[in-house]
């Protein structure tokens, strides 16, 4: 048995980087945004209940929200069943994207190129 994913156990699988995938949506399932978790970020998500990822550019933990006020609000933190990838399910205060959309996916791919839908 695979204790990784069988057990109750939190042990994730973090990338050759140290990273895993962290995909945030709001209580009622809209998808907000993808980021990434290093351990620390993700020890910090949990302890202060707000989201808290890791800055692959600027190569330091980035608190959700940290300048705009926009934080987002842990309500729940899943795992997938392999443990290399989170969902964090969250109450935003105020939109998830640094463009001010309420989503970072706000653009829809078309045969054309894109169309904004938010």
């Amino acid at each position: 048995m695979d204790m990784r994913e069988n057990g109750l156990a939190l042990n994730p699988k973090y990338d050759a980087n140290g990273l895993i995938t962290a995909v945030v949506t709001d209580r009622a399932g809209a998808l907000l945004m993808v980021a990434h978790m290093n351990a620390d970020a993700l020890a910090e998500t949990l302890a202060m209940g707000e989201a808290v990822f890791w800055s692959r550019s600027r190569r330091r933990l980035w608190r959700k929200g940290e300048t705009s006020g926009h934080v987002l609000k842990l309500v729940e933190a899943r795992i997938d069943c392999d443990q290399d990838a989170l969902w964090l399910i969250c109450d935003p205060a105020g939109p998830a994207c640094h463009t001010g959309a309420t989503s970072c996916f706000y653009r829809r791919v078309t045969a054309d190129g894109l169309e904004r839908i938010g």
